[in-house]
């Protein structure tokens, strides 16, 4: 297998090509896992303004800040061209979570929620983030974990 870069100007966006002198399952293989990481990734730029390709599963959290979006992840925050209801609408179904006017949440990601807070809840990331969500999403956050079974006291493990 042979792969190659081409960058040039007329590019806006990754275009990938998979060419062979036939169909077989080699190439049915690489365009299988080549669709499972795109659909599983998002483009995203870090800090220093260099694009790449963040996996969801490496994601904490997707929160709004002035006028963008940004993924956190353990390495880091990267700006994220789409909108938060966007990536409610594409990722809600699947492990995030809203949790406030300005934030979803990975809930694979999710170590404890603690419920004692006056107002606001506090949810610790396994990683150590905390971040805080509105009362009125609690009940759609622990729908989301089923954690109705596994609450201890004020504080609910995930």
């Amino acid at each position: 297998m042979q792969i190659k870069a081409l960058i040039d100007s007329k590019y806006e966006e990754i275009e990938l090509h998979v060419c062979k002198d036939r169909q077989d399952e080699e190439v049915a293989n690489v365009i299988s896992e080549l669709h499972a990481w795109f659909d599983e990734s998002l483009k995203a730029v870090d800090e220093r303004g260099n694009q790449l390709m963040l996996p969801l599963s490496d994601v904490l959290s997707f929160y709004a800040q002035g006028q963008r979006v940004y993924a956190l992840d353990e390495s880091g925050r990267y700006v994220i061209s789409k909108k938060l209801y966007e990536l409610e609408q594409q990722y809600g179904d699947s492990s995030f979570v809203r949790i406030s006017k300005s934030e979803l949440v990975n809930l694979k990601k999710i170590k404890s929620i603690d419920l004692s807070l006056t107002g606001t809840v506090k949810i610790l990331m396994k990683n150590g983030y905390e971040t805080y969500s509105s009362r009125r999403s609690v009940a759609k956050i622990r729908e989301r974990l089923d954690l109705n079974k596994k609450q201890k006291g004020n504080r609910a493990e995930a």
